[in-house]
């Protein structure tokens, strides 16, 4: 595909906000935003799908508001979509490669003004990765944040490998789904342990979860097992660290009050955390999970954000096609 075959318009659509509040109340769909310009170290995605995140919500709150880009603001983090321009210095991708990431390196310090819902972004080529070529763009835009903050809390934790339990909090979630699936063929732990709602049960065994545990009828804090390594995915840090063994580690990436031996793990994004799991993705053994109720159209993200509100999604929400 050349360069020269491939028209960009000076605007486009997509859904922005300018003041903070919940989206029901401040995102708008717009028809003018400006395309950006891609700089020297950047590329320009034509978006084809993006993925909601709670960090999208919390963002939108305001609650970043000191680190925070000018309004208006597109939100997305996570992005799959074509490279359509790249910029002077671009070495890794050119014009036609089908792309995916998360295109903010560090979730709450400045993150950019035109996020993955609308239909362009411009992102920096080492936050991105070439699509695994088993993958639908809503499979690879489900993907990238919360396969990185599950690999990045894992390796952070340390311990996780042959012989070693792990218990995860939040086993259905975005997050918690793919924490299942490296834990066990990423790492090799040898005992994995999850917990979910009832109804949710053959998702987390389909994963490999060796134990699924209903946390509307068992306490973690007192099952007789205790864990190598406890992933906290839903904020539960008081209950994690009294379910994992003495010496083990205690993984938290939702913000609140930290207890010993827990770490809180924020995620970095890297297009080579991507190319590392790769393989792993290409073969199989670590798959995307989208919420059955998705993907959500591109009118209809408000709703997605209403979705996601509710805490009640299985993997991720997607919103696809972008027009």
């Amino acid at each position: 595909m050349a360069a020269e075959s491939i028209a960009i318009p000076s605007t486009m659509k997509g859904w922005a906000y300018t003041q903070d509040g919940k989206a029901v109340n401040v995102l708008q769909f717009h028809t003018d935003l400006p395309v950006l310009t891609p700089k020297d170290n950047q590329v320009l995605i034509k978006v084809i799908a993006a993925a909601l995140n709670p960090v999208d919500a919390k963002r939108m709150l305001g609650l970043f508001r000191s680190t925070d880009a000018p309004f208006p603001i597109v939100p997305g983090y996570d992005v799959a979509g074509i490279v359509v321009k790249v910029g002077s210095e671009v070495t890794k991708f050119k014009v036609g490669d089908e792309v995916y990431g998360n295109i903010n390196e560090h979730p709450t310090d400045h993150p950019r003004q035109f996020g993955s819902l609308a239909e362009y972004t411009a992102v920096e080529e080492n936050l991105l990765a070439l699509k695994p070529n088993n993958l639908s763009f809503p499979e690879a835009a489900s993907l990238p944040l919360a396969i990185e903050t599950a690999y990045g809390g894992l390796e952070q934790a340390g311990g996780i490998s042959a012989g070693k339990s792990i218990l995860v909090l939040g086993g259905a979630g975005g997050v918690g789904s793919l924490v299942i699936q490296v834990a066990k063929h990423v790492f090799g732990a040898s005992e994995i342990a999850a917990t979910s709602s009832a109804k949710k049960f053959e998702l987390l065994k389909s994963l490999g979860a060796d134990k699924v545990i209903d946390y509307t009828k068992e306490n973690v804090e007192d099952l007789p097992q205790k864990f190598d390594v406890v992933y906290d995915t839903v904020g539960q840090c008081e209950r994690a660290v009294k379910a994992v063994k003495e010496g083990g580690n205690v993984v938290e990436i939702v913000e609140g009050a930290i207890f010993p031996p827990a770490s809180f793990h924020l995620v970095i994004s890297k297009g080579s955390t991507l190319e590392k799991l790769k393989p792993f993705i290409e073969e199989g053994k670590v798959k995307p999970v989208i919420d059955p109720n998705g993907p959500f159209p591109f009118s209809q993200v408000v709703e997605a954000f209403a979705y996601l509100d509710t805490g009640r999604a299985s993997g991720k929400v997607v919103v696809h096609p972008i027009l």
